[in-house]
């Protein structure tokens, strides 16, 4: 394990996390190839615990394995740095939070309405743009540059009259992205090194600007569906630009987070504008309740990668994870790991599948469709394993049994098959949906 040096200081409080329990945690989702990915806890700048599972590169028998200085994209945890560089312009007198988008692009609709702290708070009423797909099928590996992303941001209609309601909006926080390189004269990249990361000491935190790069020790997105770890193609960082392009480490998220909380990237007065909730959403900062205490912070994820940084304030705690294979989910991740650092009770899960007969698994074969949606999934097997093909996917996905009738693509999909009534139920996190299998 590397121990990674933050700033020592007397933290004042007396818990001691469980570090056997939270190796087992963690050896369990390695084992169970449940996730990959780098965790810390740190308190008052000290490192408690800190542990890395999986692999930040896979090809075929050789694998190099995830440690504390492997670098993650960290998706919409950029938005904090975006929030906290918007709010120094605030304090030095170049913005307003009441100033109007009109100072700075006149061609956004709306734009004499929307103001700087609605854009901070997701609700501006922009909504996510997207580019179109013409003949390019994954177009989200294609470079995008700035003009393209405010060009699209202009000719997208508004989803709502400014303020009147909370919409999470990627565009909105690319346009606080531009409005800081306008009023800074300073590239993106180059206000994040002089106003964050030179500034506390971040030295594993930028923004990337092409394909991840494992020459830097950045980590590969893997998926696996019980058939091994396979790369996912990759989200290019330009398309997310200042609302999720930022590389880091756990450390140094940790960092920043206790760097931010105590005073030393922007005041009380700018802190306390982040942490002000409005519709479960601050400025650039979200609330967490994890064992009955609030945390601040905010997650992010492309792709299949992702990250979570929560910060309680009283106890100066930092928890940061990072991962490149999201499997299980990661709320459950972070929520056993404070669970275990607080002694509360939590049971290591089994992550076993069960196993189902192939006769069994034949009774749901075939193509379902439904008459309120203009697709149709098809269910195939594969010796004892049943696979989930949906529209347009050219290969299938295998399924996890949880129960004879019960499937799941873990953290993405629960199927249920009622064979009497020759129907699928499909549910996702927005909700659920019945199709019916066809002669």
């Amino acid at each position: 394990m590397i121990v990674l040096a933050l700033s020592l200081s007397a933290a004042g409080y007396t818990q001691t996390p469980d570090k056997a329990k939270l190796d087992q945690f963690f050896d369990r989702l390695a084992e169970k190839n449940k996730a990959m990915g780098s965790l810390i806890i740190a308190r008052n700048g000290n490192v408690l615990y800190t542990r890395s599972i999986g692999y930040g590169q896979i090809n075929g028998a050789d694998k190099n394995p995830l440690n504390a200085t492997s670098r993650y994209r960290i998706g919409s945890i950029t938005k904090m740095f975006t929030a906290a560089m918007i709010l120094q312009l605030v304090e030095e007198g170049k913005l307003k939070l009441t100033d109007t988008l009109d100072r700075f692009f006149t061609q956004v609709p709306n734009a004499g309405k929307i103001t700087i702290v609605q854009l901070l708070w997701h609700r501006s009423g922009i909504p996510n743009i997207k580019r179109e797909q013409g003949s390019q099928r994954d177009v989200k590996t294609i470079p995008v540059t700035k003009a393209e992303i405010l060009a699209m941001i202009v000719k997208a209609k508004p989803d709502f009259e400014p303020d009147t309601k909370h919409s999470y909006s990627n565009s909105g926080y690319q346009l606080l992205g531009l409005i800081l390189e306008k009023v800074t004269g300073k590239t993106y990249e180059e206000a994040l090194k002089e106003r964050i990361t030179s500034k506390v000491g971040l030295p594993d935190t930028y923004v990337a600007t092409g394909n991840i790069d494992v020459s830097k020790n950045e980590a590969l997105t893997y998926m696996n569906f019980g058939d091994g770890w396979k790369p996912v193609p990759e989200t290019h960082p330009s398309i997310l630009f200042s609302a999720g392009a930022i590389v880091s480490t756990p450390n140094d998220m940790a960092k920043f987070i206790q760097a931010l909380f105590d005073g030393k990237i922007v005041s009380k007065e700018s802190l306390d504008q982040m942490k002000t909730i409005r519709d479960g959403e601050g400025s650039g900062m979200e609330p967490f309740t994890f064992a009955g205490k609030t945390f601040y912070g905010h997650t992010g994820g492309a792709d299949n990668y992702g990250a979570w940084l929560a910060y309680l304030p009283e106890e100066k705690l930092a928890i940061a994870y990072t991962t490149n294979a999201k499997v299980y989910p990661v709320a459950n991740i972070m929520r056993g790991v404070v669970d275990i650092y607080y002694n509360k009770p939590f049971t290591i899960p089994t992550l076993e599948s069960i196993a189902v007969s192939p006769e069994v698994l034949d009774k749901y074969v075939g193509v379902y469709s439904s008459p309120e949606a203009p697709v149709k999934f098809t269910i195939t097997r594969d010796g004892s394993t049943l696979l989930f093909q949906p529209p347009g996917e050219k290969s299938a996905v295998p399924l996890e049994a949880t129960a004879e009738n019960k499937f799941q693509i873990e953290g993405a999909v629960i199927i249920d098959f009622d064979v009497a009534k020759k129907q699928m139920t499909i549910k996702r996190r927005g909700g659920e949906k019945v199709f019916t299998k066809e002669p």
